[in-house]
């Protein structure tokens, strides 16, 4: 899990959705296990754990040009527990996670389905933490790039918002560690307004073999009052392994007044290698508003766009209430339409995650 902050579906988080976005610092201490999350069971002083359940019932309608399908699921898609620990200077986690990624991606993109994964060790990683502000983190984490960079358990939606043509997700989904993981080093800084990250990786569980480390530059600013902007850039040396190599940058801001919060996002790619017409810029933009109905229910309206090819976009239009059944189970209902091509396809699911 990338950074656990509770579930936007839960009654505990509904009531801080308006607040989300300026405490994405904090976002950024939870990711690397400085915190742990406001719903984390403490074991001692130096332990704490915390973690989630999901599940979910998706139907997902699919017209091609000659043909049409349609694709059901209902089960488990993720369960993960977190161990958290800090020792005077030194924190960490451990993220042992569950996750049926080809059941998830699939059918919010017109796939089919797999076996379910094996458990894996999500995330395990230190930081050591300086005074001043600076820190040391080094292990397996995920990017810190992108607006939707939550588990299941901390999403305004069911689906992320951008995807391709069959039976996955994007590369625009930078920030899903569950499909996007790294193994390295980064250095950073938090102050009181500003957060900077420099980290120096290779991609998944690979091995670097002398060739040149990835590099993502990552922030995140808080100093205007109900706005939060953060982004970076992602540097990939794929090296002499490498079917393609793709460079990305990403900005996204959000703002919020009262019961309301409105975020945009932008990203361009730069893909190199097996599968572009020589070196290919693509794009990628999403909208989304989101208005806290009640303490117990909100609503989210996301509207996203990525090219999947200098030929080919990927159209989403997304409305998703969700519901506080208790504090720690919460309920969304998602409504898609997909465009892709000559493919048109309606997604609707019911998700429950329950958070501890």
């Amino acid at each position: 899990m990338r950074e656990y902050l509770g579930s936007p579906k839960t009654n505990k988080q509904t009531n801080k959705q308006t607040e989300y976005m300026k405490n994405k610092i904090l976002a950024t201490l939870v990711a690397f296990g400085l915190v742990g999350s406001a719903s984390a069971v403490e074991i001692n002083e130096n332990l704490s754990i915390n973690g989630f359940i999901d599940a979910s019932w998706s139907d997902l309608d699919t017209e091609k040009a000659t043909t049409t399908a349609d694709s059901q699921s209902l089960g488990l898609d993720e369960i993960e527990l977190n161990f958290l620990f800090n020792v005077g200077n030194v924190s960490g986690a451990i993220h042992i996670d569950d996750y049926d990624a080809n059941d998830r991606n699939s059918i919010a993109d017109g796939g089919d389905y797999a076996e379910d994964s094996e458990i894996d060790i999500e995330q395990a990683h230190f930081t050591y933490t300086l005074e001043n502000g600076v820190s040391v983190t080094m292990g397996k984490y995920g990017s810190k790039l992108g607006f939707e960079r939550e588990d299941p358990a901390g999403l305004f939606t069911y689906s992320r918002a951008y995807g391709s043509s069959a039976n996955s997700g994007s590369a625009f989904n930078v920030g899903d560690v569950d499909s996007y993981v790294y193994e390295g080093v980064v250095v950073g800084y938090t102050g009181d307004v500003l957060s900077l990250n420099l980290s120096f990786h290779n991609d998944g569980d690979s091995n670097i073999e002398g060739d040149d480390l990835d590099t993502e530059l990552s922030f995140s600013y808080t100093g205007i009052e109900n706005l939060v902007l953060g982004g970076g850039f992602l540097f990939d040396n794929e090296g002499n392994n490498a079917a393609s190599e793709t460079d990305m940058i990403n900005i996204h801001a959000a703002y919020t007044s009262g019961k309301f919060l409105v975020a945009a996002e932008y990203s361009e790619a730069d893909v190199d290698g097996a599968g572009s017409t020589g070196d290919d810029k693509l794009d990628a933009y999403m909208f989304l508003a989101d208005y806290t109905v009640s303490d117990k229910m909100a609503v989210a309206l996301r509207l996203s766009s990525n090219e999947v090819s200098s030929t080919l976009d990927y159209d989403k239009l997304t409305i998703a209430p969700r519901y506080s059944i208790t504090e720690s189970l919460g309920a969304i209902l998602e409504f898609s339409d997909i465009d892709v091509g000559t493919e048109d396809a309606n997604l609707v699911a019911v998700e429950l995650t329950y958070t501890f």
